[in-house]
């Protein structure tokens, strides 16, 4: 697996909260499991104390999107590097795919679950992989959607780095928004440049 897609595992945790609308799906332990996708073994580490923890990450990780789609890399890059101290991760060669009729396995790099528990195992490969992400792509690839209540987090792959919106709904809600806004500018510049053309009624005193 390449590493930088671990960043998924960043997005994902940024968007078990939305605090523009005040939801958040992160109330349980069974939700916290299923952020692990097929991860079986990490995801039945997880107890109720990890529910609290995953939230600060989760704010921690949000901090970091905030600051890059604010433009702000240093910050961006500072919040992450403590993320990483903080969550050390554990590399591994893994070899479960195979490259040739012979079974000789495919030999990658994988991050090992971490064996403390299991905020420690996410945290640490959430951080890494949008590290990874960050180092190879570049800052302003780490986005907040604009479509406005969202913010959801993403990650721009986009070859002109034009993305702005997490989702198609997003950027489809987006684009009738404004131009809903358009029409509405439209014709209030048509009624007062009808009212302007309006000749004046008034009676002049002679």
């Amino acid at each position: 697996m390449e590493l930088a897609s671990y960043s998924d595992y960043a997005v994902r945790l940024v968007n078990t909260e939305e605090p523009a609308r005040n939801k958040d799906t992160l109330t349980s332990v069974e939700a916290v499991r299923e952020l692990f996708g097929g991860s079986q073994q990490a995801a039945r580490r997880a107890t109720e104390a990890d529910v609290t923890r995953f939230r600060s990450v989760r704010a921690r990780l949000r901090a970091v999107f905030e600051a890059a789609d604010g433009g702000e890399e240093t910050l961006a890059v500072d919040l992450l590097n403590s993320l990483l101290l903080e969550f050390p991760v554990s590399p591994q060669i893994s070899g479960h795919d195979f490259r040739d009729e012979d079974g000789r396995p495919d030999w990658h790099m994988h991050l090992a679950d971490h064996p403390s528990n299991a905020t420690a195992g996410y945290a640490a490969i959430a951080a890494m992989g949008l590290a990874f992400h960050l180092t190879g792509h570049g800052v302003d690839r780490l986005g907040l959607c604009e479509a406005a209540p969202c913010r959801n987090a993403y990650l721009d792959t986009s070859t002109n780095r034009s993305r702005r919106y997490c989702s198609d709904r997003c950027a489809t809600r987006a684009n009738v928004a404004a131009y809903r806004a358009r029409k509405r500018e439209e014709a209030e510049r048509t009624g007062r440049s009808a009212e302007a053309a309006q000749p004046s009624t008034a009676v002049t005193d002679r």
